[in-house]
């Protein structure tokens, strides 16, 4: 059973700062002071105390609003200088594949509500726009320039309609002091350019729209590097009467919270996630060391860590924390050389008991029901089910064999928008060197595309199916491709 660490995405809103005030409030009002009587004082003074229990632990870590999105909405930092900024927040339709579409009815500055994009467009248009892994791109990220935000790729139906974008970026300035110098990286094709931004504020950096592929903000600073950050939590599920977590530490990078999210959903164990306020209360700092802590004591592997972005690393490094007994707990996130708490929350079995068996969470079973079944002798309706079963997956294993054809592929090529290169790295495993080199040797782009699915069918062999390539890309690509692959499957 495994626990994850991770520092969520610094997107404020009016919601998290709500929260954040009403924990701070001391006594009561002075008409309910009055109305209690001695008799219940007793009672009221050990409610007054959980209370204040349950208030200090949402003081100390502020919920996440939106992490199922992978855009974290965190209070303002007390650091940070305060935003007087105006704009609209819209919240966009959610696509398969991770995308979203954004319908904008006028000119304007808007705010993506999931993501914290800012958009600044000269008329109505629609954007269409995903959240990327950084770690595929990390060749194009050279020093002294790393990491400053999460990675997008923008696409638009009119590209001149769209005349800046402003990315969240992971950092805290403070009050203005730092002069930390922001570009921003834009892929292009099998190379990258480091182009300029316009400006920066407290959460954001702008970039002035020169053409739409994936981009995403760089920083460069002479100062040590200081991140917000939050604290998400997984536990592994298993027949197992023990405990296991892991704990990943991360910037607070939607790309990074995503790329983790992602080994968790593909990970042998399965996985819930402990819903605990995740924000960390102390900024952290590159390159400094922190350590985890139980109580009570619990086998904490490794037990202290350095703080590093690992945006750029495809394997996350993690922290594991294992209880032989189940029993309740707290976790605390301390920096070594302060001693400060960064991040601290009380975990009860009741916060991973009852869950879910569509979101790989089960419910308990008796073990009587368990020992009935399986005493039981399968009825004539059973075994009947059984051989129609045996045949279906057999006549279904034939369709999922049969190899992809030169025409099928050419039509999954012309449904591929120019996202096919992104595609083609994160989902299909292929190397920049072999995309650069179809380029090279051929001029039109949809012959490009059917070489490289090609590629990919002769390296998958025997598995370069219909079905294999839909497993692959059901969650980056359109529902046309999807669908078009579901119908070669029933041919």
């Amino acid at each position: 059973m495994h626990l994850l660490l991770t520092l969520g995405t610094a997107f404020f809103n009016s919601s998290c700062r709500s929260g954040e005030g009403s924990s701070g409030s001391g006594s009561g009002s002075p008409s309910s002071s009055s109305s209690s009587s001695s008799e219940d004082d007793s009672d009221t003074e050990e409610s007054d105390t959980r209370r204040s229990d349950e208030e200090q632990e949402k003081k100390e870590s502020q919920p996440v609003c939106n992490e199922s999105d992978g855009a974290d909405c965190l209070p303002h930092c007390e650091h940070c200088r305060k935003e007087n900024a105006q704009r609209e927040q819209v919240t966009p339709r959610k696509l398969s594949g991770g995308q979203y579409l954004m319908k904008l009815d006028a000119e304007g500055t808007y705010e993506c509500s999931v993501t914290g994009l800012i958009f600044e467009v000269n008329k109505a248009v629609t954007i269409n726009y995903s959240l990327l892994s950084w770690s595929k791109y990390a060749g194009l990220v050279k020093p002294p320039w790393v990491v400053g935000g999460p990675l997008f790729n923008v696409r638009c139906e009119a590209p001149s309609a769209l005349t800046s974008i402003a990315f969240p970026h992971s950092l805290c300035l403070g009050d203005g002091g730092s002069h930390p110098a922001f570009k921003v990286l834009h892929i292009k094709g099998a190379g990258a350019a480091i182009e300029p931004s316009t400006d920066f504020s407290a959460s954001h950096v702008r970039w002035l729209v020169s053409s739409l592929s994936p981009v995403g903000p760089l920083i460069r600073s002479e100062e040590p590097l200081l991140y917000h950050g939050a604290v998400i939590l997984y536990k592994a599920i298993d027949d197992d009467p023990s405990l296991l977590f892991r704990v990943y530490v991360a910037t607070n990078n939607d790309s990074f919270i995503k790329d983790i999210s992602r080994a968790v959903k593909h990970s042998k164990k399965k996985f819930i996630k402990i819903d605990k306020p995740p924000v960390c209360q102390k900024l952290l700092q590159n390159g400094k060391r922190y350590r985890l802590i139980c109580e009570p004591e619990a086998e904490i592997t490794p037990e202290e860590i350095e703080f590093v972005d690992g945006s750029l690393l495809k394997l996350k490094s993690y922290i594991e924390v294992y209880f032989e007994k189940p029993d309740d707990f707290t976790l605390s996130l301390v920096e070594l050389d302060s001693d400060a708490v960064v991040w601290k929350a009380k975990l009860r079995e009741s916060d991973w008991i009852h869950y879910d068996q569509n979101k790989n969470e089960q419910t308990r079973i008796p073990s009587s029901v368990k020992r009935r079944k399986s005493t039981n002798s399968f009825s004539e309706e059973e075994k009947h089910c059984s051989k129609k079963q045996r045949s279906n997956n057999y006549t279904d294993g034939i369709k999922s064999r049969s190899l992809l054809t030169d025409q099928q592929l050419m039509v999954i090529a012309k449904l591929f928008g120019v996202e096919w290169k992104e595609i083609a790295i994160e989902c299909l495993q292929m190397e920049m060197k072999d995309i650069q080199q179809i380029q090279a040797n051929e001029e039109e782009v949809n012959i490009q595309k059917f070489l490289m699915l090609s590629k990919w069918r002769e390296r998958e062999q025997s598995n370069g199916t219909a079905q294999a390539l839909c497993n692959r890309l059901r969650e980056k690509v359109s529902y046309e491709i999807v669908q078009a692959l579901e119908g070669f499957l029933a041919e």
